[in-house]
Formats: C-alpha cells, structure tokens, sequence
C-alpha cells in the first residue's frame, strides 16, 4: 500500500530524545492507526455482507466445511489470530501455512471448506497455489487486500478492499496501518457470523472452559453447594438450634424454607446483632428472619451473582440459589467465587 507517511515532525530527533518524545512518537502511531480503522469502518457495504454470507454457507451451524484462513509474513500472523477467533466464538477455522500448501498441506482442505486469504499487495507468490485449488474445487474464496486490481482481487469470490491509508512507520514500509485493518476487519467478520447464529454466553463458555475467562462464565449451579450443605429451618425452629445450625454450616446465614422448600426468609448476623437480647434464645426463627431475602437461579452466570452480591447499597457474603417454583436448592458463598476465579 502506498500513501503518505505520518508527518516526519513526529520522527525527528528520536534517537536518544527524551521519553516525552516516545510519548509523541507512539501518539503519532495510534493516530494514524485510528484513522486507518475509520476509513475502513466507513467503507463497509454490501461485499462485506456477501462475505459473511458465503462463509457461512460452509461454516454455518448445520454444515461440516470450515474456514480455512492463510496468509504470508505479517498477514500470515493476523490470519493465525483471525482463524482462532473465528473458532473460538463458534464458526470451525483453521489456519493454512501458504507455504506448506504447496507441499501438501492443500490435502487438509476439504470439499466443503472456504477460504479467506490476507495479502495486502494481492499478489503474494505464496498464495498461489492455495488459490489456484480454491478456483480448480470450486471452494469460496474471500480476499482481504489493499488493492482492488491485484490478482487475489480479481481471482476471489468477494474481495474486501481496504482502503488506502499510511503505515504507521517513519518510512511508511513496515506493515502496521495494513495489518490492523485486516485484524480488525477479521474481527468484524467473525462478530457478525456469531451475531447471525445467536451465539451466547452458554456457547462461549464451551470453547472457553479455562482461565479466568471459563471462570466467569461458569454458572452458579457449577459452584454452588447443595443437599446436605444447605443452612435449612423452618420458621418455628428454636432460635437455641438454629444458631446451631448455623454454626454447623459455616455459611454465616440460615436459610428458612416453608413446607414445600420455598425459601421465605433468611437470618444472618445481622439479623442476630439487631434481635440480640435477653429473649432470644426463647423466641422461634420466624420473629428473628427477614423475609423475602434476595436470592439467585442456578442458571445464572457466576459473574453476574458476583454483581449482586457486591451491591454497594446492601453487600452480602452468601446467596441462596432456588429454583423456578422458589424452593432452596443451592447456596452461594463469596469465597467460592474467589477460589475459582470468578471474583
């Protein structure tokens, strides 16, 4: 890609300037990256429709094509990055090596496949053979180039252009204004095609099971505890047992359930500090609980229970996880969340 070159004021005097200067220097970078990823959000229409539409025709939920996504040099780094991005938020990807291609690698590529090919000239040799077997078994080709006259852009399917816009470098060769257009239009790609089939949190969660990200989407039913666990009374238990209760559990509250199990109330300590005096240990759970707590479904993602119990206005430690009906079937600690991660 050819063009202007940010403005050179920015580049004099950089070696051995102060950091201020890298300040400057690094501004200058994001500026002209910035303004690359405008121009190719303002230049969007309908080629880029027909893109997602013709790779979801081989990657979609009911068939078994992929995307197979390749690349040369930097734009082989971003197709790596687009391909597990595209895997990860549900549609099949793969990365091809162009290189390897030719020397067998085009044995990985199914019939049922598309292909999404990245180079900023058009005219990589190393794309070649990989789009010649795109065009000899008829597979989809989509292109990501910056220039619309080059031979992957007249030999593609649909060819994305990206519009013309200076490299970030002081010489305007290294490829850097290029290559985060093409990430972030990558990105755009794989965002609409998991917007088309509704892919949600329950499906990211899947390709995600590890690392604090697989702990926020976990639900509340993976950490919860259960059965015999759970800090149970009915209203007319003596407060004497209750308090044993509650110190057998080790949640710090007790839960109080009518007699279908619909939870109806709760005592906390609080509720014991604001109750405390010579009577308590005489009167039942119903004249010591607070009625109507808040409680949570098991479905709910973990992260989400985590907001309501750092409430600012009324910040608790414990949730009670019931069921459609309202019946107790789990209880919520915050120190289960910190253990796993999710806090």
């Amino acid at each position: 890609m050819s063009g202007a070159v940010i403005d050179a004021d920015v580049w004099q005097g950089v070696a051995g300037a102060p950091a201020s200067a890298d300040i400057t220097v690094a501004r200058g970078v994001l500026a002209a990256e910035a303004a690359g990823l405008n121009a190719l959000s303002a230049a969007l229409d309908d080629l880029f429709v027909q893109a997602v539409t013709l790779l979801e025709g081989r990657a979609g939920a009911h068939t078994n094509g992929r995307v197979v996504v390749s690349g040369m040099g930097k734009s082989g780094h971003v197709a790596r990055k687009i391909a597990a991005t595209l895997a990860s938020t549900g549609t099949p990807a793969m990365f091809v090596h162009p290189g390897e291609a030719s020397h067998g690698d085009l044995g990985m590529i199914m019939a049922t496949d598309a292909v999404l090919a990245l180079s900023n000239s058009g005219e990589t040799a190393e794309l070649a053979d990989l789009v010649a077997h795109s065009r000899r078994f008829g597979l989809p080709l989509v292109a990501i180039t910056g220039r619309a006259g080059s031979t992957l852009a007249l030999a593609a399917d649909v060819a994305l252009i990206l519009p013309s816009a200076p490299e970030a470098c002081p010489m305007g060769l290294a490829p850097t204004t290029s290559t985060t257009m093409q990430l972030a239009l990558g990105d755009a790609i794989a965002v609409a095609l998991l917007t088309r089939r509704g892919f949600g949190p329950a499906d990211f969660r899947v390709f995600h099971p590890g690392g604090k990200l697989g702990a926020q989407l976990r639900r509340v039913r993976d950490v919860m505890h259960g059965g015999a666990n759970l800090p149970l009374a009915s209203p007319a238990t003596p407060m004497p047992a209750a308090l044993l209760a509650m110190t057998a559990k080790r949640f710090g509250c007790l839960g109080v359930t009518d007699e279908s199990g619909r939870l109806i109330g709760i005592v906390t300590d609080g509720d014991l500090r604001r109750a405390m005096g010579p009577d308590l240990l005489s009167r039942s759970v119903e004249g010591v609980m607070t009625r109507n707590p808040r409680a949570v479904g098991p479905d709910m993602l973990a992260a989400e229970a985590l907001r309501i119990m750092n409430d600012p206005q009324r910040p608790i430690t414990a949730l009670f996880v019931v069921d459609q009906q309202g019946v107790a079937v789990g209880i919520l600690h915050i120190h289960d969340l910190l253990r796993d991660g999710v806090a």
